[in-house]
């Protein structure tokens, strides 16, 4: 069954979703700053656009486009700076 997820004030938006293996979501983002709390460890990966994130750990900031992926571990927080609207598929668990 699909769930409709809404975050920073509608900024966000995403619809959960069950794969063969992992629980998912695909959705997209406005433009602004955020942070991003996990539970679990995450898979994001873009579908159209850029992301520019700073991952636990990291001292500067990296963007990813359309068709890479970045990795964030369990219960950790990652910074986002988007800069145009942008989609992404996020594996989690």
């Amino acid at each position: 069954m699909l769930k409709v997820n809404e975050y920073f004030d509608g900024n966000i938006k995403s619809i959960a979703f069950k794969t063969d293996t992992l629980p998912a979501t695909v959705g997209v983002m406005v433009p602004g700053e955020y942070v991003f709390n996990t539970a679990d460890k995450e898979k994001m990966t873009i579908v159209n656009g850029a992301l520019t994130i700073k991952l636990p750990g990291e001292t500067s900031f990296t963007t990813y486009k359309t068709g890479e992926s970045f990795d964030v571990a369990a219960n950790s927080a990652f910074d986002v700076k988007v800069e145009n609207e942008t989609a992404y598929l996020c594996l989690y668990g």
